[in-house]
């Protein structure tokens, strides 16, 4: 079994699921609308408030995780906490609550998580899809082909700061909803003729929001009672009639959701306008089902991460024999060390991978235009954390030590960091064979030990290992290297 914790700027949600025959049953479900986003203040900092109720909240979801025997565990915040801006501060606190680590993932990241989710609900309809998915603090807009996502984007633009700006005190007019919409339009008018190039044969709607107007919607006979622009411009009709959330007496949502759903009907309005679609279903699928659907197939060795490193590849012309050969001499290398945490050797196989991305700015300082890319590329699968990591490990392949001190502070980190500058060297002077008789360890200092005459047969092996001793001792490290 498997659990997705979305740590969402409306809700915190976690599904509890299991796979059974292709589909993913949900065995248990828990939210709290906490409204997270409505605790970002001026300067974008999260209220003491908003953390003490996200730590009772998280307390709470540790506990049912407890009561389960769980294969993974994967915990993602979305838009508040990108923007947060003592995300950094509080952060650490709220994975202490919860018990895992907690991913603050992109937008982009999030979009093809939802997409994930929705494909997986609907199986294998060989159709054209517009995926929407309106959040409490950003809007994320997915065209695809089946299983193949073509266009993802996340719009900063959410159901919390549309209420506040457009919905103030709850007073709605039809001035202020005209405002809102074609505020919303202006969002997405960039990207809308990319959309509606792709064109599709179906729009989905896969948030929390769009089920609620859909349910009010259809059980109060609204327009023609399905998710069309007709229908959600009854709706808005109606909103205007009333003129406040505290009159909205119709059934299909809470009293408290109204404000949400009222900026989520301007923006879902204004998407549907701009980019030119009459009607939309929504489904309840998304980004929990998402997660989990991506915990299963790192499970089953299909991981998303290695395709993005293999397009990353692809894209910047990497010479693929020369990466896998340096992988493969890293890995060997990386295992006489006798790291203790199994998680490291993935972080560096895959920065092997990508460590001469950089050549294709430039060969000068092409270890730096690497690191650069690895952290800032858009990687399907992989956190901003995970990407920093990889980064440093890339950056650390050569040159001066000092750039990378804070990841040669932990011991493993500093394994991957060595493994991959002797690996880089000795694929250059085509070693490869040979590693199997270097002896290495690196406990407080690194010792290297070759056979007799080994030197003698790899010559500039000895010069890069008089430099490696230089560059290690600068940072404290002696380096020694014996026959």
């Amino acid at each position: 079994m498997y659990a997705a914790v979305d740590l969402g700027s409306n809700s915190f949600r976690l599904h509890i699921g299991e796979p059974i025959a292709g589909q993913i049953h949900i065995v248990r479900t828990a939210r709290d609308p906490i409204r997270l986003a409505a605790g970002l203040g001026p300067d974008n900092a999260l209220s003491e408030a908003a953390v003490e109720t996200a730590l009772r909240t998280l307390r709470d979801f540790s506990g049912i995780l407890r009561q389960f025997h769980l294969d993974a565990v994967r915990v993602v915040a979305t838009n508040t906490m990108r923007v947060a801006s003592n995300a950094e501060a509080v952060l650490p606190r709220l994975e202490e609550a919860i018990g895992y680590p907690i991913e603050i993932i992109s937008g982009e990241e999030e979009g093809r998580l939802i997409y994930m989710g929705v494909a997986r609900a609907l199986g294998r309809r060989p159709e054209r899809r517009l995926v929407i998915d309106i959040g409490g603090g950003s809007t994320e807009v997915i065209a695809a082909h089946g299983d193949d996502i073509h266009l993802v984007e996340s719009f900063s633009i959410g159901t919390h700061p549309q209420s506040a700006a457009y919905f103030r005190g709850g007073h709605i007019s039809a001035d202020a909803f005209e405002t809102a919409v074609n505020a919303a339009r202006a969002r997405f008018e960039d990207l809308a003729d990319q959309y509606r190039e792709h064109g599709w044969d179906a729009v989905y709607g896969s948030s929390g929001t769009m089920r609620a107007i859909h349910e009010v919607i259809s059980r109060n006979r609204l327009g023609d009672g399905t998710m069309s622009l007709a229908s959600l411009l009854a709706l808005r009709d109606k909103l205007v009639e009333l003129g406040h959330v505290d009159a909205f007496d119709l059934p299909g949502v809470k009293r408290e959701r109204v404000i949400v759903m009222t900026g989520g009907l301007s923006i879902l309005i204004g998407v549907m306008q701009e980019l030119g679609a009459p009607a939309m279903t929504a489904i309840n699928a998304g980004l929990r089902l998402g997660v989990l659907s991506d915990l299963e197939l790192r499970a089953t060795r299909r991981d998303r991460r290695d395709l993005a490193i293999q397009d990353c590849m692809r894209r910047f012309g990497v010479d693929t024999q020369r990466a896998t050969r340096t992988a493969a001499i890293a890995k060997k290398l990386f295992d006489k060390l006798a790291p203790q945490d199994d998680g490291v050797v993935h972080h560096l196989l895959r920065s092997a991978m990508l460590h001469e991305v950089g050549q294709a700015i430039s060969h000068t300082g092409a270890h730096k235009h690497a690191a650069y890319i690895v952290e800032h590329a858009d990687l399907p699968g992989f956190t901003a954390r995970e990407q920093r990591l990889m980064s440093l490990i890339v950056l650390g392949q050569k040159g001066n030590l000092r750039k990378v001190r804070e990841v040669l502070g932990v011991p493993d980190l500093a394994k991957a960091v060595l493994a991959l500058r002797l690996a880089a060297v000795f694929m250059h002077a085509r070693v490869d064979a040979d590693v199997d008789a270097v002896r290495l360890r690196m406990k407080g200092r690194i010792d290297i030990e070759t056979p007799r005459g080994w030197l003698n047969q790899h010559p500039t092996v000895a010069a890069w290992f008089e430099k490696e001793a230089a560059a290690w001792s600068d940072v404290g490290v002696p380096f020694s290297v014996t026959t």
